[in-house]
């Protein structure tokens, strides 16, 4: 099929080049030109595993393309993708200015029987609020024109670090429209996924057997957009939630990872997400989590769960400085390392990551920050110009007074703790992903400080 995906963020650009993996034609949109002329090139101007090859492979088939000229693209295709951001407004609304620009000018262009696809997280109503405005857009720029086409609600649930695989195989798959033509073009856009009949280059390690369908849930605009919502916001509970309880571990004595195991062994609750640590982050729960707060007010509802999660999330930060004034009183003038920036590993997002938040309220504080990613290498626009950006961990950890852990790499894990004990001043740990083994930290002479612990 033919395919537009206006947007090339996280989202846009890794279900674009997927869906030209699987056979379509995908022309990938955005207005800045610089983005597009990285993409040309066949290189990827995000860190995600996998993309770039996927990038390279499909540009020399033929079946993936770039441009600024979203007029070519939405006249080229027959399904076309609203992927834009929707970041939150100070009043934890959803931001949907991008969004609108989009549909205007996919108005200006659109002809008789194509489909708009939500792809991007819109508040509940929004499907409907863009097929207005694509419709008004018609009439502006060709009154006499008449143009028959349908609006479907398609949320995505990828997970930066690992959304080339959610996307060839995700656990469900969301159609939300009341037009059938639409329902059955989605569903063989997404056929090879459904059927999992794609090829991929390791069958071995396919997490979906070929026999196994993905499930398709098919319902109304209004229901695709809450369940978007409500998925996120329930996984953000889960770690609140457990974050909270670690925080309880540590006045009772208990330790939270052996909490977290024995709840996850029940089948109603489930392992994931109940990972105790310094709070979520990242450019998708906080914006959906104050987005629906938001709508909830809106219809008169105050959603004390939903602010609940967001207060324990914004307190989990501050008792990890909390933490470190315990360990050595006067923060002022200490050096403080602190390994990760990104809010999650195999990723280079730091939007709302708790590693920057942290680092700021240290440095307010007086003290001399040094940091090291093994993925970020620029300082985000977050992150006062104070801290100090090092060239590998050992770099990092050198003359410090304390070692704060804010990202589990994988990488981390492997640190030679003899070279980091002689290198720092003093061996104080605090490790705020419960990452590191507590038992051989503490034989080695390093003071440990976990989550829960």
């Amino acid at each position: 099929m033919k395919v537009s995906v206006i947007g090339t963020g996280y989202v846009g650009l890794v279900t674009g080049v997927c869906l030209s993996e699987i056979g379509n034609e995908v022309i990938c949109v955005d207005k800045v030109k610089e983005k597009i002329n990285i993409l040309k090139d066949g290189n990827c101007p995000i860190y995600e595993p996998s993309l770039e090859n996927f990038i390279k492979n499909n540009i020399s088939r033929g079946r993936l393309s770039f441009t600024n000229n979203i007029s070519e693209a939405v006249k080229k295709s027959d399904i076309i993708f609203i992927s834009v951001g929707t970041p939150s407004l100070p009043n934890g609304q959803a931001d949907l200015s991008f969004v609108e620009q989009v549909a205007m000018e996919i108005g200006k262009f659109i002809d008789d029987g194509k489909i708009v696809v939500n792809k991007s997280t819109v508040p509940i109503g929004s499907g409907d609020w863009v097929s207005m405005i694509i419709s008004e857009s018609i009439d502006n720029n060709n009154p006499k024109k008449k143009v028959n086409f349908d609006v479907v609600s398609n949320p995505e649930f990828l997970r930066e670090g690992s959304a080339v695989e959610d996307t060839f195989f995700p656990e469900r798959i969301i159609i939300g429209s009341s037009s059938k033509n639409a329902i059955d073009k989605m569903l063989e856009l997404y056929k090879p996924l459904i059927e999992q009949s794609f090829n991929w280059p390791d069958d071995k390690a396919r997490p979906i057997s070929k026999s196994q369908k993905v499930p398709v849930v098919i319902t109304d605009l209004t229901s695709a957009e809450m369940i978007k919502y409500a998925s996120n916001s329930f996984l953000a509970t889960k770690i609140s939630f457990i974050n909270e309880i670690a925080n309880i571990c540590e006045k009772v004595g208990a330790d939270v990872k052996a909490v977290a195991k024995g709840m996850g062994l029940d089948k109603r609750i489930g392992p994931l997400f109940l990972n105790a640590g310094i709070g979520w982050g990242g450019s998708c729960f906080p914006k959906d989590v104050s987005a629906l707060t938001y709508i909830a007010s809106e219809y008169g509802m105050t959603p004390q769960i939903l602010n609940a999660v967001i207060n324990v999330n914004k307190e989990q930060r501050l008792k990890i400085v909390k933490k470190v004034q315990d360990e050595i009183k006067i923060v002022k003038g200490k050096t403080i390392a602190v390994l990760g920036i990104s809010f999650k590993p195999n990723t280079d997002d730091t939007r709302e990551a708790p590693s920057v938040s942290i680092m700021n309220s240290l440095s307010k504080l007086g003290a001399k920050i040094k940091t090291y990613d093994p993925i970020v290498k620029e300082r985000p626009d977050s992150l006062t110009e104070k801290v100090k950006i090092c060239r590998d961990e050992y770099d990092t950890v050198k003359d410090a007074d304390i070692l704060i852990l804010a990202t589990e790499w994988g990488k981390f894990a492997e640190l030679d703790f003899n070279r980091v004990k002689q290198l720092m001043n003093s061996h104080i740990i605090i490790d705020g992903r419960n990452l590191f083994d507590r038992d051989h930290l503490k034989s080695l002479g390093f003071r440990y400080i976990g989550i829960g612990r």
